[in-house]
């Protein structure tokens, strides 16, 4: 990168795909730790500054208290209860803003400085936007847990998941293809591992969705057991609900199911395109990315066995969530691996 025309701007981007990564596990303590909902108003600027005294941090709590979540399961807690809640909660919020602070400032200086062709300036654009959205679904997700029940819709959190994981695949995408511009000729193989590897990303997808599900849910509250669920594979209640795909999007039992399943063809699906890169004439590049993706998959589907045994305890949650970050992170980099000499 040493002699790269690029290089600030890839350092930049790769920037701020650590901080999304930092603002994922952010989230998920925020939500292991049941903070997510302890900010009860949404003020840009307002909200900035923390309360700094006792008379500060009754104004925070008092209207903690007209919320559905005080009222129905935290009507106990204490003023030095809802702070270490509210820390979380701040410190997510403060992240996200630091991140667009981060992003619109150098944005605008290589802007100025005529830094973007055309190609790329609509690639930041893209960017912006992925970000303005981001921000939106975060409060709109906390919002479903303001109303008459202090549950956010799990739905709502794994499309605000979703999300960061999407802002944060296109800006590692756009940061290594100036990190790496020089395309190779496609063979048919290649073109073969390549339509296989996007089948694997799309199943990965898949399972973090699922992944959202089962936290949203609280499915990994149950059958903490492995490899069955209880004493058996298929128990009666993943079939509890009515009408039938219900079981699979909103109950606990048949969510976690599908998410312990899935599981096991992720890691037959990446195993697979690993195998198929047997047979391909590899750059080292693309033979460490091969290696490292499926490295990870193992390391994350143990993560994920340790996490429900232990009942999703808050170490385990976030590096289970690390986990899935890493092993989109490195089928990202494997895919673009494929399409350069490098």
């Amino acid at each position: 990168m040493k002699n790269n025309p690029h290089k600030s701007i890839i350092i930049w981007l790769l920037t701020g795909c650590f901080l999304i990564y930092l603002m994922v596990v952010i989230g998920g303590i925020t939500r292991l730790t049941h903070s997510g909902l302890s900010m009860v108003e949404w003020n840009m600027i307002i909200g900035s500054m923390p309360p700094t005294s006792e008379a500060d941090w009754v104004v925070p709590f008092e209207k903690y208290k007209q919320s559905p979540e005080y009222q129905i399961i935290n009507n106990q807690f204490s003023l030095e209860e809802f702070k270490s809640i509210y820390w979380w909660e701040f410190i997510h919020r403060m992240l996200g803003r630091t991140i667009g602070v981060v992003f619109l400032i150098p944005f605008f200086y290589f802007l100025m400085k005529k830094k973007f062709d055309k190609q790329l300036l609509n690639k930041m654009l893209v960017l912006l936007a992925l970000g303005a959205l981001q921000g939106f679904l975060g409060w709109f997700m906390v919002k479903s847990g303001l109303q008459k029940e202090p549950h956010v819709s799990h739905y709502r959190l794994a499309t605000h998941l979703i999300s960061a994981f999407t802002v944060f695949g296109f800006t590692f995408w756009y940061a290594l293809g100036l990190l790496y511009p020089q395309a190779i000729e496609e063979t048919e193989l290649n073109k073969k591992v390549m339509r296989l590897s996007k089948f694997m990303f799309t199943v990965i997808v898949v399972q973090i969705m699922y992944g959202a599900f089962v936290a949203g849910l609280k499915a990994g509250l149950f059958y903490n057991t492995f490899p069955g669920m209880g004493r058996e594979f298929f128990p009666e209640t993943i079939f509890a609900y009515d009408p039938f795909w219900k079981n699979f999007f909103e109950n606990p039992a048949g969510v976690q199911f599908v998410h312990r399943y899935l599981a096991y063809f992720v890691v037959v699906v990446v195993v697979f395109v690993w195998e198929s890169t047997r047979k391909m004439k590899l750059t080292t590049l693309q033979r460490k990315a091969s290696n490292v993706m499926v490295g990870v998959v193992f390391v994350q589907f143990l993560l994920g066995i340790i996490t429900l045994l232990f009942s999703v305890p808050v170490v385990m949650g976030v590096l289970h969530q690390t986990g899935a970050f890493v092993l989109f992170a490195s089928a990202l980099f494997f895919m673009h691996s494929l399409r350069r000499a490098v």
